[in-house]
């Protein structure tokens, strides 16, 4: 370890660029930062008096009785399909993960084409039954109906994560509770929400940053929150200072929910004092009991991914004639390049960062790993504002530039592809940079040392020996990036350069023009990719070794 003390001492390569990276990341959260108290905006008085308290309270009731949902839903998922064994338990343990695929604003419009005048289910109601209905009792399009399509949709991560964290728990703890004559109840409320509270609250932090970040939910749905509000000052009154304000409000709220989840998970910790761990055994079940838990995970499964998925293949069919077209190889391509263009680049970012803090151990290199990932956790309606103000202050320092080498526009980089890339790599740079740094966790630092003991450079000790052994994990990092551009809306919506549009946008146009069954395409072809991408993830997870 001597060599790597000494390593210490250095500022190579690896340091400049790790520390230049990281200040480029920064500069528009510290500038939304900075304009948040020093720029002034004539509508902001009227804002802040008439609307903003119903921002906070639409936003913060959303937010609280999803938590619950999502919490409810994904623990006892979670719950059954570790301690029990029930007809296609096999199939529901990596299928109650793939309503992950389909993003919210693609859910919330397929369930109100299902249940609205025209949908199926009235259709039927009233063709086959002559049954009339209370259109009340079918509106979607309002807050418990947001609440709906947050739980089923993103309800997954609390289940993914409290699941992995129960599987590998020791059996004994389960065991003795039933020896003591506790039963099931007992033993999910005394016993496994205790332990599991570390992971429950990871996972319902990120169900709640997901839902911070949505707007194509509330936008559709017409529900009045932050997010929406940040979209309307800003396309709406052209009005950037009142944007900058609400998303400063914004981050606020999500530096608290930040703060309470390391309080929650900090308070209480479980573990084991040896590794004689035996993990949990899933317990036969016959009967009505297996027969109850199959229906309620069906249930679940079914309005989260099976019924609108099959309703947008139904759609797809009847009009892809009119959607199939150049425009729509146009999109493909547009959705593709961005998302492996900013793939890529967070790919290259990540390694070079994830390498200087193994290598460079110490507080800096730990603060420099801590900020890169910050951006995962901020909306990209915060982050789109962000950059954009950024873009617009370097147009105009640039302006004589400009001038010189011949370019009349005023706004060239505000006006690129390059800002919505840049926004990308700020907002998923997290996913590829855990991705590989577990990677490099994996290796260990003795193939590093051997090779630099032979006489190789930290950089050709990188190309030659380390990137050759966690490939797996930089194409891992690279097709999670991929796939979450891919379903990108709000930052693409903002940044998106004029007549630009992805999968995603074409999609959320449709939908906002009422032609529901011509987003389908797009929709579908989103998810497909998603879907079939998160089945190979969960079997590579499955083979691998702990």
């Amino acid at each position: 370890m001597k060599l790597f003390r000494l390593m210490k001492l250095k500022m190579n390569s690896w340091a400049i660029l790790s520390f230049l990276i990281t200040i480029i990341i920064m500069m528009p959260i510290l500038f939304i930062t900075f304009e948040f108290f020093t720029r002034s905006s004539e509508n902001w008085e009227h804002i802040n008096e008439y609307l903003l308290n119903s921002y906070l309270f639409n936003t913060l009731l959303i937010l609280f009785f999803t938590g619950l949902l999502t919490v409810f839903i994904g623990v006892s998922m979670a719950w059954f399909i570790s301690a029990y064994d029930f007809p296609l338990r096999g199939f529901f343990k990596w299928g109650l993960i793939l309503p992950l695929a389909i993003p919210p604003y693609i859910g919330a419009y397929t369930y109100n084409g299902i249940l609205n005048y025209t949908g199926v289910i009235q259709s039927i109601l009233r063709n086959f039954y002559q049954i009339e209905v209370n259109q009340k009792y079918f509106n979607i399009m309002s807050i418990p109906g947001a609440i709906f399509i947050f739980s089923v949709f993103l309800f997954p991560y609390v289940y993914l994560i409290t699941k992995n964290f129960l599987e590998n728990q020791s059996a004994s703890l389960v065991e003795n509770a039933r020896l003591l004559g506790s039963n099931s109840f007992e033993i999910f409320f005394r016993i496994v929400i205790p332990i599991s509270r570390a992971s429950i609250v990871a996972g319902v932090s990120l169900v709640i940053l997901e839902v911070l970040n949505d707007y194509g939910v509330v936008k559709y749905f017409g529900i009045q929150t932050l997010s929406t509000a940040i979209f309307q000052t800003w396309f709406g009154m052209a009005d950037l200072g009142s944007a900058i304000k609400l998303s400063g409000i914004l981050m606020m709220i999500v530096v608290v929910i930040l703060m309470a989840e390391k309080w929650l998970r900090g308070r209480k910790k479980y573990s084991y004092s040896n590794s004689k761990v035996r993990p949990l055994k899933p317990v036969k079940l016959t009967g009505y009991k297996a027969w109850a838990i199959f229906a309620y995970i069906s249930a679940v499964f079914l309005l989260s991914f099976f019924i609108p998925f099959i309703q947008l293949v139904k759609w797809t069919f009847t009009t892809y004639k009119q959607v199939l077209s150049d425009e729509f190889i146009g999109l493909i391509w547009n959705s593709t390049f961005v998302a492996f263009t900013a793939a890529a680049v967070i790919v290259v970012i990540a390694l070079i960062i994830a390498n200087f803090s193994r290598l460079f151990e110490g507080r800096v290199t730990n603060l420099v790993s801590k900020i890169v990932v910050l951006g995962y956790s901020i909306p990209g309606a915060v982050i789109a504002i962000g950059v954009l103000t950024l873009f617009i202050a370097l147009d105009r320092q640039l302006l004589i530039f400009y001038q010189l080498i011949g370019l009349t526009p005023s706004l060239v980089l505000s006006l690129s592809l390059s800002m919505l890339i840049f926004a990308f790599v700020i907002r998923f740079m997290a996913i590829g940079y855990n991705s590989i740094e577990t990677g490099f966790d994996k290796i260990g630092t003795t193939f590093t040392e051997a090779s630099r003991t032979l006489g190789m450079t930290v950089t050709q000790t990188f190309f030659k020996v380390d990137l050759k052994m966690i490939k797996g994990a930089v194409a891992g990092g690279f097709i999670l990036v991929f796939i979450e551009i891919l379903k990108e809306l709000p930052l693409t919506l903002i940044l998106q350069p004029f007549n630009f549009y992805t999968l995603a946008t074409k999609a959320f146009q449709y939908a906002g023009d009422e032609r529901i069954q011509e987003a389908a395409s797009a929709s579908i072809l989103i998810i497909l990719i998603s879907g079939v991408s998160i089945y190979i993830f969960h079997k590579v997870l499955e083979k691998e070794p702990g």
